[in-house]
C-alpha cells in the first residue's frame, strides 16, 4: 500500500523525504489530539503549581518522575507510529553513515544553537526580560530545578538527554509530520508546533515561553535542513545542561 498524504520529495537528493518521515503514514488525528491535550494539561498544572510545592530537597524526585513521564509520551508516541506502520527511526531521520556525518550534526547542533541563544538574548532584551526585576522573577519560577550535589548534577545531564530526545521526537518529530499532514505545508506546521513547543513549559511562566517557542522554532528549521532530528537533539540535550548549571551559579 502507497503512504497516504506523502510530501513531495527534494528532487535534488534522490527522493529523499523533504522532513524527516515525511513519506511514512500519518497516524490517526485523536492519537494526535490526545497527546496535545495532555501537554497542555500538564503544562496548565506545572503553572499553577507554582516553586513552593517543590521546596526542599525534592530535586532527585523531580528529576526521575520527569525523566518517567517523557518516556511514557514517548511510549506513546511509538505505539501510535507503529500502529500505523511506521517506525521511531523514521522520525528520527535514519542513522548517521559515517563518522564525518556525525561530526556534521555536531557542528550544525552548536552553530545553530549559539546563533539561536544570541536571537532569543535579544529577544529578551526587547521584552524588558534584561531588568534585574525580571532575573528575580526567572529565579523565582525555575531556580528550584537547579541541582546542588555532584548526583544531583549527574541526574539532570540524564534529564536534560532524556528532553533533548523525547521532545525533539514529539514536537519535531511526531507532530510536526501531524500538522505537516494536517495543514498540508511543513512551513505552516512549524509555528504550529513552535507554538505547542512554548506552551508546553507552563511552569517557566509566559515571557520565557515565548523564548522557548523561539528556540523550537530554530530546532525546527535545523530539522527540516538537515532531513533529521539528531542535530536539535544535541543541541537541545546541551541547552538544557548549560540552564541547569547556570542556575545552579547563579543562586
Amino acid at each position: 500500500m502507497e503512504p497516504t498524504n506523502a510530501e513531495p520529495t527534494n528532487p535534488g537528493l534522490e527522493g529523499a523525504p523533504a522532513t524527516p518521515a515525511a513519506g511514512a503514514r500519518r497516524v490517526s488525528y485523536w492519537h494526535t489530539a490526545l497527546l496535545v491535550v495532555v501537554l497542555l494539561v500538564l503544562s496548565l498544572g506545572n503553572s499553577k503549581s507554582g516553586h513552593g510545592i517543590h521546596s526542599g530537597h525534592a530535586h532527585l524526585r523531580i528529576y526521575l518522575v520527569t525523566i518517567a513521564y517523557e518516556w511514557l509520551l514517548t511510549g506513546y508516541v511509538w505505539w501510535g507510529v507503529r500502529r500505523s506502520g511506521g517506525t521511531l527511526r523514521q522520525l528520527v531521520g535514519g542513522r548517521w553513515d559515517d563518522f564525518g556525518d556525525f561530526l556534521l550534526d555536531v557542528a550544525l547542533a552548536g552553530g545553530v544553537w549559539f546563533t539561536a541563544l544570541m536571537a532569543i538574548a535579544m529577544a529578551a532584551v526587547a521584552m524588558g526580560m534584561e531588568h534585574g526585576g525580571s532575573l528575580d522573577e526567572t529565579r523565582r519560577q525555575i531556580g528550584f530545578l537547579a541541582p546542588d550535589s555532584a548526583l544531583e548534577i549527574v541526574v539532570w545531564i540524564a534529564l536534560s538527554a532524556t528532553a533533548g530526545f523525547c521532545e525533539e521526537l514529539i514536537f519535531r518529530g511526531y507532530l510536526q509530520r501531524q500538522f505537516t499532514h494536517l495543514l498540508r505545508s511543513r512551513w505552516f506546521a512549524l509555528p504550529v508546533v513552535s507554538i505547542l513547543f512554548g506552551l508546553g513549559h507552563g511552569y517557566e511562566g509566559p515571557p520565557r515561553m515565548v523564548l522557548i517557542a523561539l528556540l523550537g522554532f530554530a530546532f525546527g528549521m535545523m530539522s527540516i535542513a538537515r532531513k533529521s532530528l539528531r542535530p536539535a537533539m544535541m543541541a537541545h540535550t546541551l541547552q538544557d545542561t548549560i540552564s541547569g548549571l547556570l542556575l545552579r551559579a547563579l543562586r
